[in-house]
């Protein structure tokens, strides 16, 4: 990231254009996402889930050249607390994911771990916590991920704690933490994921600073989450329920975590993740463009470029 002059670099995701799958009729097709992308003023994004941006290295590279943009990070999903044979299971697409990352030149790869209940239906699909044997299966499977990411693509792996995961409040993710390599994990601290689990972003910034490698920047409409937390909604439901705000009218406030992170006085990504499935395709580029200018204000020390 030696190119990076400013501290905290603003970059954004298919995610805050409402996308979450390589292929779906209710998301905007991937040029146009590259297009507004770049109108809106970003130059760095996330590839988003693989398959929706062309996975061949050459023809994704003429493209984001054509716009001016650059690639910041992947997304992988897994689930290590279920065992050891996870670990073939998550490998194969996380091994697409890293090659295509490191060939764009990105340096991270963000993982998010499995929830617990169907986001969709609300079933739950195993408990809701985690006994010993489950942390440990936990802690050693992202361990082994991310030593094989540095050693073989040269990837940092930025664990991302989720909503209706198992790792979600405050206290899971200082345990996990606390009981994993800070050379082979650290965490995308997500903003908004945080909210919602109860965790406070600005704490664990000045908890862990040395272990907060790159950020997603989103906000929860506090009213919205108390109906959330009243009536158990799934993580889908809540999101149509409209738990993301755009900034600044939500929490966390967006200004003390970028002044928090300014102070940490290292280089990292701050990715704007406005999760909007499903949502009409004239609705994401003002609201990209606002958060952008907004983010902007916010630091001193705060860039796109």
């Amino acid at each position: 990231m030696t190119e990076i002059e400013n501290k905290l670099t603003i970059g954004t995701a298919p995610d805050s254009w409402g996308v979450w799958f390589a292929q779906d009729v209710q998301q905007i097709p991937w040029e146009r996402f590259l297009d507004e992308v770049a109108e809106s003023g970003y130059r760095w994004i996330e590839l988003g889930p693989y398959g929706y941006l062309p996975t061949d290295p050459a023809r994704l590279a003429d493209e984001l050249r054509q716009r001016g943009l650059k690639v910041s990070a992947g997304t992988v999903f897994t689930a290590f607390h279920r065992g050891i044979d996870q670990w073939d299971i998550a490998w194969e697409p996380a091994r697409k994911v890293a090659e295509l990352t490191a060939a764009m030149g990105g340096e991270h790869l963000v993982v998010i771990p499995a929830m617990w209940r169907d986001d969709v239906t609300g079933e739950a699909v195993e408990p809701g916590t985690l006994d010993s044997k489950q942390w440990t299966d936990l802690f050693e499977g992202h361990n082994r991920l991310g030593k094989v990411l540095l050693e073989e693509y040269g990837l940092n792996q930025q664990f991302h704690s989720h909503a209706d995961s198992h790792v979600s409040a405050q206290q899971d993710i200082e345990y996990l933490l606390e009981l994993t390599d800070p050379q082979y994990l650290n965490l995308c601290l997500d903003t908004g994921h945080a909210e919602y689990g109860g965790a406070s972003s600005v704490e664990l910034i000045r908890k862990y600073p040395e272990r907060i490698g790159y950020l997603h920047l989103k906000q929860i409409d506090p009213k919205v989450l108390t109906t959330v937390r009243e009536q158990d909604l799934t993580w889908a439901a809540a999101n149509l329920a409209g738990v993301m705000i755009e900034p600044p009218r939500g929490l966390p406030d967006l200004r003390e975590v970028i002044e928090a992170v300014e102070a940490l006085n290292k280089p990292i990504f701050g990715i704007v993740e406005q999760d909007m499935y499903p949502v009409a395709f004239d609705v994401p580029l003002p609201i990209a463009t606002r958060t952008r200018n907004y983010l902007l204000s916010c630091g001193s020390r705060t860039a796109v470029h």
